[in-house]
């Protein structure tokens, strides 16, 4: 999952970055509303920890970007305001959640987990897709209670794919979600082909897999 952290207190962000980085997450860190700006109309973000207070604006102008382009993000606001009004406007603004500081970074874990779950539709922390099962807390795929061993990459890719069942899902997209930013991986590249491949091969040894389609030229879906 990549997550945009919108935060111009240094220590903070690095340390927000940090803790999500320990627990799978995909981070990039920004520190202006026009960085921010520029950062959702360039690259797909699973979420972003918003602050309100920026060097050169408010976070609500970024929340009012996110909404107008319609983006599937989920936004956590992240502030030292405490005012009920502020609050109020976030959430009517399409805020998912709001955490005022200082909070336990365990609490922002659980929170941002549960907002990233609900926008994607599931109710638990598991998938299920034809048999396997995805165990997303404990990166974990089984199929009939065999575990898979999948690498780090292998799994957020399958994880990703799941999430976005029934949905052709580009090489760039796939990029940006389990890599990163897309401007630091070179395009040229085949590395998303080589780790889908060798994905397929291991989910291939327990079930045919005629409902993990290639799309020529774009990407791949993998179909209900």
């Amino acid at each position: 999952m990549n997550v945009l952290i919108v935060e111009d207190f240094k220590e903070l962000a690095d340390e927000l970055a940090e803790f999500l980085c320990k627990n799978g997450y995909l981070c990039k860190i920004v520190s202006t509303c026009a960085a921010a700006s520029e950062e959702v109309e360039v690259n797909e973000y699973d979420a972003m920890l918003l602050d309100l207070g920026l060097p050169d604006g408010t976070g609500f102008e970024i929340l009012k970007t996110v909404r107008i382009l319609k983006l599937k993000m989920a936004v956590i606001i992240i502030t030292a305001r405490g005012e009920l009004n502020d609050k109020i406007e976030g959430l009517d603004l399409g805020a998912d959640d709001y955490l005022t500081k200082p909070f336990a970074l365990t609490e922002l874990g659980a929170r941002l987990f549960a907002v990233i779950r609900r926008i994607h539709g599931f109710a638990k922390n598991e998938l299920e897709i034809h048999g396997f099962k995805i165990a997303l807390s404990d990166y974990k795929v089984s199929f009939n209670e065999n575990t898979i061993a999948l690498t780090k990459k292998e799994f957020n890719i399958f994880q990703y794919l799941v999430l976005n069942k029934n949905r052709v899902i580009t090489r760039l997209q796939l990029t940006e979600h389990v890599w990163g930013d897309v401007l630091e991986v070179n395009s040229d590249s085949n590395f998303i082909d080589v780790h889908v491949r060798n994905l397929r091969k291991k989910l291939e040894k327990y079930k045919t897999l005629s409902w993990f389609e290639t799309v020529r030229n774009v990407g791949y879906r993998i179909n209900e």
